[in-house]
């Protein structure tokens, strides 16, 4: 009998290792649910709320919020616009700063509020690319780069800034001067006879370097004058001058040629007889020793005429150290001059064109006293 109980529960428990036994006959004993009813047990108020309650809606942002969005971008368009309209002094006015001031309050009311939190973010992020000083800055680069500061001058400075000639130059000097134009023709009359006693005496050989250039003098009073300073062309040889007996027979001859266009003698820069200290001379020029010197340059002029004549010799075998030939490479490269031998150029400053000399004359007379 036992024997059969068995066969029969090992029929209904096959290929289930692993799994709970069954319960006996009749089940566990106190196994059976109570007849008495379940008391519930009261639910503690937001227990379960997470995983129950229904998704609060969202609820729109308040006034404060949208009031402070507003007013961060109009205050960013005020900015643009004066901007834009050349205003560099407004923008750092007392009354763009107390309006700031202003938009910050309202930005940061509606950062403290919960539905105008969102809004107020992007009113401050909006407030801090432009704002007065950020946007004053650009307005400042602006100004420095046109030089334009209309708005900070006084009537008697925008006049100053207007005067045709040059503080501490007396016009009536420079009306008694050369003119550009006369400097220009007695440039090229200096040059041509330069030329020409030293390419029959030495055969030199000459090239053209560069282009005349004028530029405009300031007034001394934050403006630009009527007046130019004006550099030649440059007239160069094509081969070296080495010998130093041979630079001291070319300096001669130029001294010579300049004196009949009533210059004065040439002066040596690179000399004991400039005066300078013999440190400087060999920082200079390679040496304190003319002999062993990369570079001579001689000066002239023709005072109280604006002209000076600069006759300079770059040579490149008293260059030890090859530093000098890389300063004349580079040079070279800008301006295409050789890279050694004689170079000639012509400097005067504070010129008056003859075509402004009438203009010149009449904008003098506003300006009693100014010189």
């Amino acid at each position: 009998m036992v024997m059969d109980h068995e066969k029969q529960r090992a029929r209904y428990i096959a290929g289930t290792e692993g799994a709970p036994p069954l319960p006996p006959p009749g089940g566990y004993r106190n196994a059976r649910r109570p007849s008495s009813p379940v008391v519930q047990q009261p639910a503690v108020p937001g227990a379960f709320a997470t995983a129950t309650a229904e998704p609060e809606a969202k609820k729109p942002a308040n006034a404060l919020g949208w009031i402070a969005l507003v007013t961060g971008i109009l205050f960013a368009v005020i900015l643009l616009v004066t901007l834009a309209a050349g205003g560099t002094d407004v923008l750092y006015g007392v009354t763009m700063l107390a309006l700031q001031l202003v938009v910050v309050a309202v930005i940061v009311g509606a950062l403290f509020t919960g539905r105008g939190r969102t809004l107020g973010a992007i009113a401050l992020a909006v407030t801090l690319v432009f704002n007065v000083a950020t946007v004053g800055g650009i307005g400042a680069l602006q100004t420095s780069a046109a030089g334009t500061y209309d708005g900070m001058k006084s009537d008697e400075q925008k006049h100053e800034e207007a005067y045709p000639g040059i503080k501490g130059t007396d016009s009536q000097d420079v009306l008694a001067q050369q003119s550009l134009e006369q400097v220009q023709a007695e440039a090229e009359s200096l040059f041509a006879d330069v030329r020409s006693r030293l390419t029959a005496e030495y055969g030199f050989e000459w090239v053209q370097v560069g282009d005349e250039d004028f530029r405009p003098e300031r007034n001394g009073y934050g403006g630009e004058s009527m007046l130019v300073e004006y550099t030649s062309a440059s007239w160069a040889t094509t081969e070296p001058v080495q010998d130093y007996a041979l630079k001291l027979d070319v300096m001669s001859t130029i001294d010579d040629v300049i004196a009949e266009h009533g210059l004065s003698y040439l002066y040596s820069f690179n000399d004991a007889s400039s005066g300078l200290d013999p440190t400087t001379i060999a920082k200079l020029y390679g040496s304190d020793d003319p002999r062993e010197q990369h570079t001579w340059e001689y000066y002239a002029e023709n005072y109280p005429d604006p002209m000076r004549f600069y006759a300079n010799i770059y040579d490149l075998s008293n260059d030890p150290t090859g530093d000098f030939r890389t300063a004349r490479e580079a040079q070279n490269a800008r301006t295409g001059e050789p890279l050694e031998g004689l170079q000639l150029t012509v400097l005067a400053s504070a010129l008056l064109s003859d075509a402004d000399r009438a203009e010149f004359e009449k904008k003098l007379q506003e300006y009693p006293g100014f010189e």
